[in-house]
Protein backbone atom coordinates (compact mmCIF):
# COMPACT_ATOMS: atom_id res chain seq x y z
CA UNK A 1 0.00 0.00 0.00
CA UNK A 2 1.10 3.26 -1.02
CA UNK A 3 1.53 6.01 2.26
CA UNK A 4 -0.97 7.84 -0.37
CA UNK A 5 -3.31 5.25 0.54
CA UNK A 6 -3.30 5.07 3.96
CA UNK A 7 -6.50 6.20 5.85
CA UNK A 8 -6.26 9.05 7.80
CA UNK A 9 -9.29 11.55 8.97
CA UNK A 10 -8.53 15.64 8.78
CA UNK A 11 -8.46 17.58 11.81
CA UNK A 12 -12.04 18.12 11.22
CA UNK A 13 -12.56 14.60 11.93
CA UNK A 14 -13.47 13.68 8.40
CA UNK A 15 -12.12 10.54 6.12
CA UNK A 16 -9.47 10.93 4.13
CA UNK A 17 -5.56 10.17 2.74
CA UNK A 18 -3.00 11.34 1.53
CA UNK A 19 -4.35 10.58 -2.45
CA UNK A 20 -5.62 13.76 -2.63
CA UNK A 21 -2.03 15.17 -2.30
CA UNK A 22 -0.61 12.84 -5.07
CA UNK A 23 1.90 13.95 -7.09
CA UNK A 24 3.01 17.10 -4.49
CA UNK A 25 5.95 17.25 -2.71
CA UNK A 26 5.30 17.12 0.48
CA UNK A 27 7.01 17.82 4.31
CA UNK A 28 5.37 15.54 6.41
CA UNK A 29 5.18 16.99 10.12
CA UNK A 30 4.29 15.74 13.73
CA UNK A 31 3.41 19.10 14.91
CA UNK A 32 2.31 20.62 18.78
CA UNK A 33 0.83 23.87 19.80
CA UNK A 34 2.65 23.70 23.46
CA UNK A 35 6.24 22.82 22.38
CA UNK A 36 9.63 25.17 22.33
CA UNK A 37 9.57 24.15 18.89
CA UNK A 38 6.12 25.55 18.01
CA UNK A 39 7.05 28.65 16.49
CA UNK A 40 8.37 26.82 13.60
CA UNK A 41 4.69 26.75 12.44
CA UNK A 42 5.82 30.32 11.13
CA UNK A 43 8.58 28.82 8.94
CA UNK A 44 6.19 25.94 7.76
CA UNK A 45 4.03 28.56 6.76
CA UNK A 46 6.50 30.46 4.54
CA UNK A 47 7.29 26.99 2.92
CA UNK A 48 3.87 26.44 2.16
CA UNK A 49 3.71 29.97 1.05
CA UNK A 50 6.35 30.03 -1.42
CA UNK A 51 6.14 26.52 -2.77
CA UNK A 52 2.78 25.59 -3.01
CA UNK A 53 2.25 26.88 -6.34
CA UNK A 54 4.95 24.49 -7.50
CA UNK A 55 3.19 21.42 -6.63
CA UNK A 56 4.46 21.28 -2.75
CA UNK A 57 2.48 21.02 0.26
CA UNK A 58 3.40 20.64 4.06
CA UNK A 59 1.46 18.51 6.09
CA UNK A 60 0.79 18.32 9.37
CA UNK A 61 -0.26 15.29 11.77
CA UNK A 62 -0.73 16.63 15.86
CA UNK A 63 0.81 15.08 17.96
CA UNK A 64 0.47 14.08 22.02
CA UNK A 65 3.25 12.02 22.47
CA UNK A 66 6.02 13.86 23.86
CA UNK A 67 5.36 15.82 27.38
CA UNK A 68 1.49 16.05 26.41
CA UNK A 69 2.52 19.32 24.34
CA UNK A 70 -0.81 18.53 22.71
CA UNK A 71 -3.60 18.10 24.19
CA UNK A 72 -6.37 20.33 22.91
CA UNK A 73 -9.16 19.02 20.64
CA UNK A 74 -8.98 19.05 17.23
CA UNK A 75 -11.15 22.76 17.46
CA UNK A 76 -8.45 23.77 19.56
CA UNK A 77 -5.82 23.17 17.48
CA UNK A 78 -7.49 24.56 14.44
CA UNK A 79 -8.27 27.70 16.05
CA UNK A 80 -4.76 27.91 17.03
CA UNK A 81 -2.83 27.02 14.37
CA UNK A 82 -5.14 29.76 11.89
CA UNK A 83 -5.12 32.70 14.99
CA UNK A 84 -1.53 32.35 16.11
CA UNK A 85 0.30 31.41 12.91
CA UNK A 86 -2.21 31.11 10.26
CA UNK A 87 -1.47 27.61 9.27
CA UNK A 88 -3.32 27.06 5.38
CA UNK A 89 -1.49 23.48 5.19
CA UNK A 90 -3.91 20.67 5.40
CA UNK A 91 -4.10 19.00 9.04
CA UNK A 92 -5.02 15.60 10.02
CA UNK A 93 -5.97 14.27 12.94
CA UNK A 94 -3.76 13.94 16.25
CA UNK A 95 -1.92 10.28 15.89
CA UNK A 96 0.96 8.74 17.48
CA UNK A 97 4.30 8.17 15.56
CA UNK A 98 6.09 6.23 18.11
CA UNK A 99 4.82 2.75 20.08
CA UNK A 100 2.19 0.39 19.85
CA UNK A 101 -0.35 2.75 18.61
CA UNK A 102 1.95 4.19 15.92
CA UNK A 103 -0.22 5.51 13.25
CA UNK A 104 0.41 3.76 9.74
CA UNK A 105 1.91 6.90 8.26
CA UNK A 106 4.81 7.07 10.53
CA UNK A 107 4.80 3.32 10.51
CA UNK A 108 6.01 4.00 6.94
CA UNK A 109 7.85 7.35 7.80
CA UNK A 110 10.20 6.04 10.82
CA UNK A 111 11.59 3.26 8.41
CA UNK A 112 13.69 5.59 6.66
CA UNK A 113 16.87 7.05 8.11
CA UNK A 114 18.02 10.36 8.76
CA UNK A 115 21.65 11.97 7.14
CA UNK A 116 23.28 10.28 9.81
CA UNK A 117 21.88 7.04 9.05
CA UNK A 118 19.73 6.70 11.59
CA UNK A 119 15.67 5.31 11.50
CA UNK A 120 12.86 4.81 13.68
CA UNK A 121 11.74 6.62 16.59
CA UNK A 122 10.07 10.41 16.00
CA UNK A 123 12.69 12.00 18.33
CA UNK A 124 10.12 15.13 19.44
CA UNK A 125 7.53 17.68 17.71
CA UNK A 126 8.21 18.59 14.26
CA UNK A 127 10.39 16.25 12.81
CA UNK A 128 10.15 16.22 9.28
CA UNK A 129 9.81 13.69 6.31
CA UNK A 130 10.20 14.83 2.77
CA UNK A 131 8.61 13.11 0.55
CA UNK A 132 8.47 13.12 -3.43
CA UNK A 133 5.00 13.19 -5.67
CA UNK A 134 4.70 9.55 -5.48
CA UNK A 135 5.56 8.83 -1.66
CA UNK A 136 9.27 7.88 -1.65
CA UNK A 137 10.65 9.05 1.19
CA UNK A 138 13.19 11.58 0.32
CA UNK A 139 14.95 12.97 3.26
CA UNK A 140 14.22 13.48 7.05
CA UNK A 141 15.49 16.37 9.26
CA UNK A 142 15.26 16.12 13.31
CA UNK A 143 12.81 18.74 15.26
CA UNK A 144 15.66 20.84 15.82
CA UNK A 145 15.98 21.83 12.08
CA UNK A 146 14.32 24.84 11.36
CA UNK A 147 11.87 24.71 8.07
CA UNK A 148 13.55 27.18 6.53
CA UNK A 149 17.43 25.81 6.92
CA UNK A 150 19.12 25.73 3.67
CA UNK A 151 19.43 21.54 4.37
CA UNK A 152 15.94 21.91 4.02
CA UNK A 153 15.24 24.14 1.26
CA UNK A 154 17.52 23.08 -1.17
CA UNK A 155 15.64 19.34 -0.51
CA UNK A 156 12.23 20.98 -1.31
CA UNK A 157 14.15 22.65 -4.46
CA UNK A 158 15.82 19.88 -5.64
CA UNK A 159 12.61 17.60 -5.48
CA UNK A 160 10.63 19.90 -6.82
CA UNK A 161 13.08 20.14 -9.84
CA UNK A 162 12.71 16.24 -10.10
CA UNK A 163 9.24 16.43 -10.01
CA UNK A 164 9.17 18.83 -13.07
CA UNK A 165 11.51 17.06 -15.17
Amino acid sequence: MSIHEIPVSTLAGEPADLGSLRGKVLLVVNVASKCGLTPQYAGLERLQGKYADRGFSVVGFPCNQFAGQEPGTSDEIATFCSATYGVTFPMFEKVDVNGPGRHPVYAELTAHADADGNAGDVQWNFEKFLLSGDGEVLARFRPTTEPEAEVVTSAIESALERQQS
